[in-house]
């Protein structure tokens, strides 16, 4: 194999491949990186038997050919050189690579690209299509409500389903939910419904990036994995089996009070409640008091024992009845941190029935919070 690329193009590559290297790999193999050509450009390959990642950089192709080398050792080396040309020569007999730049000749040894594993390309012309940006907002949205610990393995991964034209993601982990729902780009002939762990979806967002374009996504007929392709990248990950619970029966179907606030006024004063409430299990308390015409304050309150305490109070629009009800101040702050509209909607029932937050004026995002007891 004989290649020629940009060092920045050649850094990004391996960037994104190695997303996906794991850092305790269980074969020697997993710790590598895949170069290999294919049509005129370069694929840069991460493999670490649950998550796959492809990137596809532009190239000077003079021979084809592949081989498998260290990750950590070709980035950090990439990341070093000027930003000038790369030439990439592997001779196939010995297994090395040569990098040279400028006046840098580098060897690294490799393992032949036979033993590397696969990585699924997905299905553009029948796969699911959305736009790029948009699918990107679903997961940022979601993704921080799945469960940490694997106590219920299900619960670390989002539901992904596609019916008809549109698509929802949904993430739960036993105390809050979160739901983003967007129309697709095309009609999908049969619905689609699968469990992908949350670190792939993570993983996912990054690598969308800035991309603009539509991307598209297909699952593997009994393969269990699910394709992603955007930014000229391919992504593969394998699902997680096991039913997900019905979190949107928790969504309550009405409430007594609806307040409606500025987001940036919220979130600011979750963030200064955080700090007192971090000693009492995060607890934060919220006193919902209406006023004349439709106009309120929330009244916020947070105690630590050893510090004090802190108060705060915002103006809102307030609608029903007063309410005393407690959260966990980090599950608003998580939620208010990924809001893109200027001012949020709070509904509530009952000090003891979980809270709705959404955007003003959009159905597309649904957030529950359960609430704490203060007994």
């Amino acid at each position: 194999m004989r290649v020629s690329v940009l060092q920045e193009n050649l850094a990004k590559g391996l960037a994104t491949a190695a997303r996906a290297v794991p850092s305790r790999p269980t074969m020697p193999i997993l710790a590598n990186v895949l170069l290999a050509t294919e049509d005129g450009r370069l694929q840069i390959s991460g493999n670490n038997l649950e998550l796959g990642i492809t990137a596809r950089v532009g190239a000077k192709v003079d021979d084809d050919g592949a081989i498998t080398v260290p990750a950590r050792t070709l980035l950090e080396l990439v990341n070093t050189l000027p930003p000038e040309r790369v030439d990439l020569e592997v001779d196939e007999r010995t297994h090395t690579l040569t990098v040279i730049c400028k006046g840098t000749v580098t060897t690294i040894k490799g393992i032949s690209a036979e033993e590397f594993p696969s990585v699924p390309v997905a299905d553009t012309d029948t796969g699911v299509e959305i736009a790029a940006p948009t699918f990107q907002s679903m997961i940022d949205q979601v993704v921080f409500a799945a469960a940490r610990d694997d106590n219920r393995p299900v619960l670390m991964g989002v539901l992904v389903r596609f019916n008809a034209e549109h698509a929802s993601i949904v993430a739960a982990d036993g105390y809050r939910m979160s739901m983003r729902t967007a129309d697709l780009e095309r009609p999908v002939a049969k619905p689609i419904s699968v469990v992908i762990p949350a670190r792939t979806m993570a993983e996912l967002s990054k690598i969308i990036g800035s991309s603009t374009e539509s991307m598209y996504i297909s699952v593997a007929p009994g393969r269990n994995q699910i394709m992603f392709f955007v930014n000229q990248t391919d992504v593969v990950s394998q699902l997680i089996d096991g039913k997900f619970p019905d979190v949107e029966a928790l969504i309550p179907k009405a409430s007594n009070t609806r307040t409606t606030l500025r987001t940036t006024d919220l979130l600011g004063v979750c963030r200064r409640a955080e700090i007192f409430a971090r000693e009492a299990n995060n607890t934060m308390r919220l006193k919902i008091e209406p006023g004349s015409g439709g106009a309120g304050t929330l009244l916020i309150r947070s105690e630590a024992q050893e510090q004090g305490t802190n108060e705060d109070r915002i103006e809102g629009l307030v609608n029903g009845p007063g309410l005393e009800i407690s959260f966990n101040v980090r599950y608003l702050i998580d939620v208010l941190g990924v809001m893109d509209t200027e001012q949020i909607v709070l509904e509530t029932n009952t000090p003891a029935n979980p809270g709705l937050i959404k955007p003003e004026g959009r159905q597309d995002f649904t957030y529950v919070v359960m609430p704490m007891s203060t007994r």
